[in-house]
Order: structure tokens, then C-alpha cells, then sequence
């Protein structure tokens, strides 16, 4: 069972009606007891680091993921915002997040003014990053097998930025190069939305499935 936390965001429903298209059984669950038979947690996510952070912690789910994740290892993929509070903190916000993954999560304008390389190019670009863009050089890993391209739908403004490199399984071009999936032990994450992403991200989503 591929279990989907309602937790207040996310395109709960998309990501429900790929998983019913490729006959695997799935469900949306805004209740912790739901999660007894899961076998693997999608985390979606849209909007805004401390909403994410602070509907997660009032809708009870917060504890009995850290069990399974941490503990059961069961296989999470976090999506977007679902994958930024995977982290230890973000300039978005003052919350802290879950912590399983030591990263940060940057805002893209704030990184590219620190690190003098906001230039003529970089100055003109449009924030969000939204649209469709490339991953580059994703490590082999079962998420990534028998992709049409390397083509995925993004949209946000602020990215994570894992402390171990070797946590970042694909990376993504705009105005700085940014880690674009990151993966720990049991713990997966997509910056961009699969839900959104056609035929590559109908495949990602059965990728995770057979994780």
C-alpha cells in the first residue's frame, strides 16, 4: 500500500490518480492509524516552508513518521515542499524542520547575491523557477530507470542544499546549480513535481513503488 499524507497540501489527488492508472494501490490518509499498512509514504507539499512545518506538526503525523521513517525504514519520497522539511531549517522560514536529512534549504536570490554571481544573466532571471527544466547527472538509482528524458516540472524558489554531496542523486540548472533529488537510506526527495511532469513522472512515481 503507497500511502499519500493529507496533511493539509499538495496535489493529494493527482499523485492518487497516477498510482490508480498504473493499478497499484494507494490511498490518501489524514489519519496516523491509516499509515498501520503503508509500505511506502508519499509527502507532498506545496506553499510555504513553516505552513508545511506547522500543519505536519498539528495534524498528529509528525511522531508516527519518525517512527517509520527513522526507525521502520520505510521508504518516504517528500515532494517539493514535502522534500524542504525534510531538512534542518530554511532562510523561508523560523521552524525547524524534521531534521532527517542535514541539509539547509537557500532562496536562490539570497545565494546568488552572496556569492557575487549575480550577473546580467542571473539578474533578469524569473523567480519562482517554474517551468520545465532538465535534471543533470542523476546517480544511478532505481527513481531514475527507464526515463523518456531528463525533463520534469518545477516551480518554487528556494532549494535544498544537502551538507553530504553524496546525498544528492541529481542536480538542476537555474542561475546556480542546485540539488534536484537527494536520497538518504529510506528517505527520497524531489524537488520538482512528478504529478505535473507527464510521462516521466508517472514513471518516477512507479520507481518509488518498486523501491
Amino acid at each position: 500500500m503507497i500511502s499519500i499524507i493529507d496533511y493539509g497540501l499538495g496535489n493529494l489527488k493527482a499523485i492518487y490518480n497516477l498510482y490508480e492508472r498504473l493499478n497499484l494501490k494507494v490511498k490518501i490518509t489524514d489519519n496516523k492509524r491509516d499509515l498501520i499498512d503503508a509500505k511506502k509514504i508519499i509527502l507532498p507539499g506545496v506553499g510555504s516552508y513553516d505552513s508545511a512545518m506547522q500543519k505536519l506538526n498539528d495534524s498528529g503525523f509528525r511522531e508516527v513518521l519518525d517512527y517509520l521513517v527513522l526507525q521502520k525504514k520505510i521508504p518516504i519520497l517528500g515532494i517539493c515542499i514535502g522534500m524542504h522539511i525534510m531538512a534542518n531549517k530554511s532562510e523561508e522560514g523560523s521552524m525547524k524542520g524534521l531534521g532527517w536529512i542535514d541539509a539547509d534549504v537557500k532562496s536562490f536570490k539570497n545565494t546568488l547575491k552572496n556569492e557575487s554571481i549575480f550577473s546580467k544573466k542571473t539578474h533578469y532571471l524569473p523567480f519562482p523557477h517554474m517551468g520545465w527544466n532538465e535534471i543533470d547527472n542523476p546517480r544511478r538509482n532505481t527513481l531514475f530507470c527507464d526515463l523518456k528524458s531528463k525533463k520534469f516540472y518545477f516551480l518554487h524558489s528556494y532549494y535544498f542544499a544537502p551538507n553530504n554531496n553524496s546525498e544528492s542523486i541529481a542536480i538542476t540548472e537555474y542561475g546556480l546549480k542546485f540539488c534536484s533529488a537527494v536520497m538518504k537510506e529510506n528517505i527520497y526527495g524531489v524537488q520538482f513535481h512528478p504529478e505535473k511532469s507527464h510521462d516521466n513522472g508517472i514513471k518516477l512515481l512507479e520507481n518509488f513503488a518498486k523501491i
